[in-house]
């Protein structure tokens, strides 16, 4: 799998996103699908970079699915948002509207770990453990 291709310059996990047509994804995109009442055939996501920053998850939420961040790293010629200047910039400030369902709060977080690990070690070693402990672990369990 190309990790490279399949992390957006935020630092989401494309790969990991259940709308994201990546075979390994299977089971949790079926649950997400179902979960949202959303037709499965009507999204086929190839990942934030090969559809140029629009992200149809987006979409399906109510939000503008052109990502700005895309278009500002594209501007700037980086392929990540921590190899900016500026990061962190307020693009990449957290917010509680649907986090429950969107992860978007773990990109700084994860371009972090990224330029720390690098983008292979992090996709491989992390970031499947940590997008599922985004919905189940308790603030609790790690102080």
């Amino acid at each position: 799998m190309d990790y490279q291709l399949l992390t957006a310059p935020c630092g989401k996990d494309c790969f990991n996103c259940p709308l994201c047509m990546v075979e390994e994804n299977r089971e949790n995109r079926e649950a997400f699908f179902k979960r949202n009442n959303i037709p499965e055939d009507k999204f086929q996501c190839k990942g934030c970079r090969p559809n140029n920053g629009f992200c149809p998850g987006l979409e399906i939420l109510g939000i503008d699915p052109n990502c700005r961040m895309y278009a500002c790293i594209q501007e700037k010629k980086v392929n990540f948002c921590f190899e900016c200047d500026e990061f962190p910039c307020e693009r990449l400030q957290p917010v509680a509207d649907r986090a429950e369902r969107v992860p978007h709060a773990l990109k700084i977080y994860n371009l972090c770990m990224i330029q720390k690990m690098g983008v292979e070690k992090w996709a491989t070693e992390h970031s499947k453990r940590l997008f599922t402990e985004y919905y189940t672990r308790k603030l609790n369990s790690m102080m």
